[in-house]
Order: C-alpha cells, then structure tokens, then sequence
C-alpha cells in the first residue's frame, strides 16, 4: 500500500501476466494461420490472411494496453481509498480493512501484530495524493503491453514472407509457435518452482487446446 500512496507503478506485468499477454497474441495469430488450406490459390490470399494476422493483433494490443492503463488507475485509486479508510478508523476496524485488502489469507497469517504495524506505517504517512493518477511510466509500461502482444505475432508470419511453398510455410510456422509456446511455459515453470519441461509441454496443450476450440467457435 505504502507504493501506491507514493504513486509508485510497479514493473510492468509479472511474468504470470507477460506469459499471458504472449499467448494471446500466438493464439489470435494461430486462428488466421490454421484457418490457411494448403491448396490456396496463390501469395494473395497468404497476403491478405497475413495482413489481417497483424492487423487483429495491432488492436487486441491496443485494447490490452488501454486495459492495462484502466487497471492501474483503478487499483490505485482504490487503494488511495483503503489508506483514507485505515487513517480514520479505529485500529481493530482499521486491521479488518487492511486484512481484506491483502491477498487470499495473509491477513489471517500475520495477525494482529502484523496488521497494527502495516496500519501505523498507513497513518505515519506524511502526504496522500487528493486523487489517483497516470504518471509517464504507466504509459511506457502501456506501451510494453503493446508490444508484447504485437510482437508474439511476427515469428509466426515470417514464415509466410520467406517460403512460397504453402505447405512448408505453414510447418515451419506451426513449428515457431510450439516452440514459443514451451518457452513461455518453461518461463513460468521457472517462475512457480515446478519442473520447467513439464510446463513447456503442457502449455504447448493448452495453447492448442484454446487454438482448436476458438477456430471451432468461428473465431
């Protein structure tokens, strides 16, 4: 809480949330691709599928920015909320406060003590903000959000630019995608402490999972 009344943005998403943003934009790009027959009739069709590939992830990275901005105000200024609330509140109400506002049970974990030394700290601050606000950074890490997702698309249409051969564009593709998509489990299984290769492999199910039943929804 103590970052939020400095109005102090936190790195931009944790590698929970960049993992997520990744499968986003390989699993908008994967519908266009797994949409293309191998029996196409020539390079314009490849064009126009490939356009409307970027063109798709271009605004779903817009929309996920934009998302992202909202959130963080939104958070903060809840959070400003909560800080006003401690400040006026009797300590016992002010601990029920803050234990709500923490994650799952951790405000069962550190108790009572815990909670009076988090309120103190709360109270001991010197300067609130009157209201939330965006700063520079929230718009930098916006713009990471962005690039994120538009740039999970490209290693999966290069393929397209370099191959004429439909059939060998399409493996090749297909092949840059399954790799993305263990890298990023393995990144989170880095993350989470569980065996990374076991992760790799059950993101690339999920990733094709999600990829079938949103082509199968007509998405």
């Amino acid at each position: 809480m103590s970052e939020v009344v400095n109005e102090r943005r936190n790195p931009v998403l944790d590698p929970i949330e960049r993992v997520s943003e990744v499968m986003f934009g390989l699993i908008m790009a994967l519908t266009f691709t797994g949409s293309l027959s191998v029996a196409s009739d020539g390079r314009e069709e490849i064009r126009t599928m490939m356009l409307a590939a970027l063109g798709c992830n271009l605004a779903w990275g817009l929309v996920d920015a934009v998302m992202y901005l909202v959130g963080t105000l939104t958070e903060r200024a809840r959070n400003l909320t909560l800080v006003r609330q401690v400040r006026d509140l009797a300590p016992q109400a002010a601990h029920a406060v803050i234990a709500d506002a923490l994650p799952g049970r951790l405000g069962e974990v550190i108790g009572p003590e815990g909670l009076e030394e988090m309120r103190r700290r709360l109270v001991a601050v010197s300067e609130v903000p009157a209201r939330a606000r965006l700063g520079w950074d929230d718009f930098v890490g916006a713009f990471g959000v962005f690039l994120i997702v538009v740039l999970a698309t490209f290693p999966l249409v290069i393929p397209f630019m370099i191959f004429s051969e439909i059939t060998l564009a399409m493996r090749v593709s297909n092949g840059v995608a399954l790799a993305m998509l263990f890298v990023a489990g393995w990144a989170l299984g880095r993350h989470s402490g569980v065996a990374p290769w076991r992760t790799g492999f059950t993101m690339i199910a999920v990733g094709a999972f999600l990829v079938g039943a949103t082509m199968a929804l007509g998405g």
